[in-house]
């Protein structure tokens, strides 16, 4: 079969007036970004309120492994079956970072027959989003520093600015830097350091705020800095949140693109789930809802992060919630989970499977303790056996009492979704269910943080480290202990160790550092030896990506 790449160039695309036209979206409120790309005007977005809402389901999926899971894959695939079947749906998905596409994981934008296009535009700049927020951010940074050098009105203590720096890359060397060297005219020397740009708190504000009015005010919430007698300091102090606005005004506004099969996608925002909090915008969602039937979301990395700060903080703050759950699985995964090299994941072996099952179960478990309906996806790889797909509907219908269905929209588009569409409908006939959330807002911060790791990672216990204790402390003290807390940990396991696969029990989650995210509207709790700044693997992606003769990318994917 052919690549993603070249199954993508091989498309022939729509007109994006033709697509918008599909969910009754008129030409004037189209910003076009080419043929194949446009913004949907603020104003439209605006008069969408008060519409009724269509069904809101949610993507999520097991703990990943380097043998892939394909939960993009599976949002459009399911979503392009949905539109088959007769149900007008739309597809938020967010925005990939050039981060990954030059390290490890690659793009975001599917794959096989279920994928976004166009997909090289989209995995590289696409609109001019993560610029604009980069560039917010650092407009902020350089306002601090300024401030400081000016007299220092507010009398910021320098040891105590928190606002660190941002870059749309993996770039270790930028983790911690001295700044400001070189004598008097550069300003005053300080530690500081970057995150990537999806671990910004502006990233956060960007994907949570109702329109642009909210992200201002937001913005102005976000604390920056300590006074020299330890008062706080926000961005509205230094008077910055007016012109950040300005930055992102066009941003804001939601990219809509379309399938390979002509159907409606809206990609916007896109933090990373093992470092915020995972998901798109707030606004394309609620757009998705008010234009479609069906609205089909995916939140990053497996059920235990993405999944619950979708739940626990972006349903809680915007006020929405799923009618339907689908956690995506594939064979090879599982068997990993059980134990297999990636190397020997070919042959059959359901002893492995089995032993794997634990991970989905988990997941499938602590989902359901959500109130929500649950539906197993399947992905098809080509090597499965019908043993292997006959034993794990066995699982999923004699342990945990879910359907587990066989999908095969990579080959076959949203044709071979067509099963798990039905299952959905099914599902959400009740409309959105009421969440049963993992804490309760009035909990003290730590009892917060606790609850996530006892009742979905499977732990006996947390350890805080001195200094996290005392930040939650000081933040419960400032007024922000109701906001609930974002975890920031390693995808790969239950646990704050990658290596610990399936479902551990019994382990202890270290909290090394906690950040508070007041214009967001929730507390970074930084856990084990995750990173906010990502390093680029021994052999990057990057490595490989080149022009060919003829012009064309060549080793995107």
């Amino acid at each position: 079969m052919p690549s993603d790449i070249e199954i993508a160039r091989a498309a022939t695309l729509k007109p994006i007036a033709a697509v918008a036209e599909k969910l009754g979206i008129p030409d004037e409120a189209l910003h076009n970004y080419g043929k194949h790309i446009a913004k949907l005007d603020h104003g439209f977005i605006a008069g969408l309120e008060g519409r009724p809402e269509g069904k809101l389901v949610l993507v999520t999926a097991i703990s990943p492994t380097p043998a892939g899971e394909g939960k993009t894959t599976t949002t459009v695939g399911l979503g392009d079956a949905l539109n088959r079947i007769g149900q007008k749906t739309m597809i938020c998905l967010r925005e990939p970072s050039l981060g990954p596409c030059f390290g490890m994981k690659g793009g975001a934008a599917g794959g096989g027959k279920a994928q976004v296009v166009p997909m090289e535009q989209i995995n590289l700049h696409f609109t001019g989003d993560f610029h604009a927020i980069t560039s917010a951010h650092s407009l902020a940074a350089a306002l601090i520093d300024n401030h400081v050098y000016w007299a220092n009105e507010l009398n910021i203590d320098v040891r105590r600015i928190f606002w660190r720096r941002v870059v749309d890359m993996n770039d270790r060397a930028l983790r911690q830097i001295t700044q400001s060297l070189g004598g008097v005219a550069n300003g005053f020397p300080r530690e500081d350091g970057f995150d990537i740009t999806v671990a910004s708190e502006v990233m956060a504000v960007f994907c949570l705020a109702r329109n642009l009015e909210d992200l201002e005010e937001r913005l102005g919430r976000i604390v920056i800095a300590e006074t020299r007698d330890r008062k706080l300091v926000t961005l509205k102090d230094v008077k910055a949140t007016g012109a950040m606005t300005v930055l992102l005004k066009d941003a804001l506004q939601p990219n809509l693109v379309q399938t390979l099969e002509g159907n409606p996608a809206l990609i916007h925002g896109g933090p990373f789930a093992n470092i915020a909090h995972g998901c798109n915008s707030v606004i394309a969602t609620r757009a998705g809802l008010r234009l479609a039937d069906y609205t089909v979301t995916e939140a990053g990395f497996g059920a235990d992060l993405g999944a619950e700060k979708f739940l626990d903080i972006k349903c809680r703050q915007a006020g929405i919630g799923p009618s339907a759950v689908v956690i995506v699985a594939t064979v090879r995964a599982l068997k990993m989970h059980g134990g297999v090299n990636k190397k020997d994941l070919g042959g059959e072996n359901i002893e492995a499977l089995e032993r794997g099952f634990a991970n989905l179960a988990r997941h499938v478990t602590n989902v359901r303790n959500f109130g929500l309906p649950v539906v197993v996806a399947v992905n098809h790889f080509y090597a499965d056996t019908d043993a292997e797909h006959a034993r794990l509907r066995e699982l999923c219908s004699e342990r945990l009492g879910v359907e587990a269905i066989t999908c095969k929209h990579w080959a076959e588009g949203g044709a071979g979704a067509e099963a798990l569409a039905q299952a959905v409908v099914r599902l959400s006939e009740g409309g959105a269910q009421p969440i049963t959330y993992t804490y309760e807002t009035e909990s003290k911060l730590t009892d917060k943080i606790k609850a996530i790791a006892t009742k979905l990672y499977g732990a006996a216990d947390i350890q805080l480290e001195s200094k996290a204790a005392q930040k939650l402390a000081a933040f419960e003290k400032e007024g922000y202990g109701n906001l609930p807390v974002c975890m920031a940990k390693t995808q790969y396991s239950f646990s704050t160790d990658p290596t610990l696969i399936g479902a551990p029990e019994g382990h202890i989650v270290g909290v090394r550092d906690v950040r508070l995210s007041a214009g967001a509207g929730f507390v970074v709790v930084i856990c084990g030896e995750i990173m906010t700044m990502p390093g680029l693997p021994k052999v990057p992606a990057a490595d490989t990506i080149r022009l060919d003769a003829s012009g064309q990318i060549d080793g995107l994917f």
